[in-house]
């Protein structure tokens, strides 16, 4: 399957992008659209860890997982639910666990459908297995055809959308992000986490296409959202949040491998730069935000959903709650606010209410100011500049972040001297980085390969 570039944005303007409609609706699972003209709410789960003993008792746990979610969305008259099942490490090593899961959850799914009319669909995001204690061992080899066999599997047996954290870059990313080095974080996201991406997303997108079902996206958790947790809240400085935006930015560049490589989303939840890779590709996207804090805090809480197409909860573990279960709870919190934005979109109110969402939370935090969906889109508009280079892309998209926020801090974006100091020293670096990628290239692998002994050159086909 070829690779075909982003070299122009889906949208003409930002003011186009909301929430519930995306210019490439995507069909999937039972009688639902995505990105269609409606929001609906994805349910996000992790099983007790218990349940892992067995194949037995994870399936069991997740079949009362998913009766619990479908069972409340029909006694709240919710008329969409998607489920997503991001897999515990036995059921990606153990392919035909992950597969039994899928085919119990989606014969339960089946039946409240047939029953009652909701429509639903089923994600399994597969675990990035591709790691031994040293080094991670990104392609070829019994790792790799496992990973594969896992989507293989749970496209046969019931998962209408296969997603996936890969973790391509991260041995360079995890000893950049810890010494400010901003090539290395270039490096590590935007250069090899795009090379990694290219390989797998072809794979994981013939798979799909052979089953029938959708190939959806990927999110990089393994490295923004690292920078973002290590960067923390307002009093935490373990980490500039200003280059925690950076590294989000340059994610962007990186995440839209997938669509690029034939993925149709939706995009993960816990990809905060989907608002920026819907800029460019118009998939529709999943996002998390206030609803996340059952799994973590971050300070973006209703700024993405401005252009969610399904809204999240990130994993919430399976147990009981004074209103039901776990599951019960934040499906029922995810299907209201749905209904919220339904109601926009219906009554001619949706810029409004995207608009106040942005507003109430796009001054907090220079991650927030920079995600808003007009600054999101010049940073799409950066990327796109030099689709065709991974390299070149993606230091766009931090240059034009670190301009985003210069412009903001003359206004009501207040920065720290800390966040201040943080954003001129990765100006200069950045700005002092070559435009040959070849050079590039070249001079990050003699210097990585030195410093960083995990880091193999031939996971990425070097």
């Amino acid at each position: 399957m070829a690779v075909n570039r982003c070299t122009k944005m889906s949208y003409a303007s930002a003011d186009e992008m909301i929430f519930g409609k995306a210019v490439k609706p995507v069909k999937a699972g039972l009688g639902l659209e995505i990105g269609a003209g409606y929001t609906t709410p994805e349910v996000n789960y992790a099983p007790r860890p218990e349940a892992g003993a067995s194949k037995e008792k994870l399936i069991k746990e997740y079949e009362r997982i998913t009766t619990d979610i479908m069972a409340r969305m029909v006694q709240i008259g919710a008329p969409a639910v998607v489920l997503e099942t991001e897999h515990v490490q036995q059921m990606s090593n153990n392919p035909e666990w992950g597969a039994a899961v899928a085919h119990a959850q989606k014969t339960i799914m089946e039946d409240y459908h047939d029953e009652y009319g909701i429509k639903c669909a089923l994600r399994h995001t597969i675990g990035d297995i591709r790691e031994s204690r040293d080094f991670l061992e990104l392609r070829g080899g019994d790792k790799y055809n496992t990973f594969l066999e896992a989507f293989e599997q749970c496209a046969k047996s019931g998962a209408d959308m296969l997603s996936v954290e890969s973790m391509g870059g991260k041995e360079i990313f995890d000893y950049a992000i810890l010494r400010n080095d901003m090539a290395g974080i270039l490096f590590g996201i935007g250069v090899l986490g795009s090379m990694d991406m290219e390989m797998i997303w072809k794979d994981i997108s013939d798979i799909a296409k052979k089953n029938n079902v959708v190939s959806a996206g990927d999110t990089d958790c393994a490295q923004a959202n690292t920078a973002m947790f290590i960067a923390g809240g307002l009093l935490d400085k373990n980490l500039a949040h200003t280059i925690a935006i950076i590294a989000r930015t340059i994610s962007a560049a990186r995440s839209l491998v997938a669509y690029e490589a034939g993925a149709t989303g939706p995009g993960k939840d816990c990809g905060y730069e989907n608002t920026i890779v819907k800029s460019i590709a118009g998939v529709p996207i999943a996002q998390e935000g206030k609803t996340s804090t059952c799994a973590h805090s971050d300070l973006m809480g209703n700024i993405v959903m401005q252009c969610c197409d399904l809204w999240s909860n990130e994993s919430v573990e399976y147990h009981g709650e004074f209103g039901g279960t776990t599951v019960q709870c934040w499906s029922e919190t995810l299907a209201y606010d749905c209904s919220m934005m339904n109601v926009a979109l219906q009554s001619g109110n949706e810029k409004v209410l995207r608009d106040i969402l942005v507003a109430s939370d796009m001054y907090r935090d220079a991650q927030g100011y920079v995600l808003a969906y007009p600054h999101a889109y010049r940073v799409g508009e950066a990327i796109v500049r030099n689709g065709d280079d991974i390299y070149l892309r993606a230091k766009n998209a931090a240059l034009e972040t670190i301009k985003i926020v210069e412009e903001g801090a003359k206004g009501k974006l207040e920065l720290s001297r800390f966040e201040t100091t943080a954003l001129a020293n990765a100006k200069t670096s950045f700005e002092a980085l070559t435009d040959d990628a070849d050079k590039f290239m070249s001079d990050c692998l003699t210097k990585y390969k030195q410093e960083v002994k995990v880091f193999k050159p031939e996971n990425y086909g070097l």
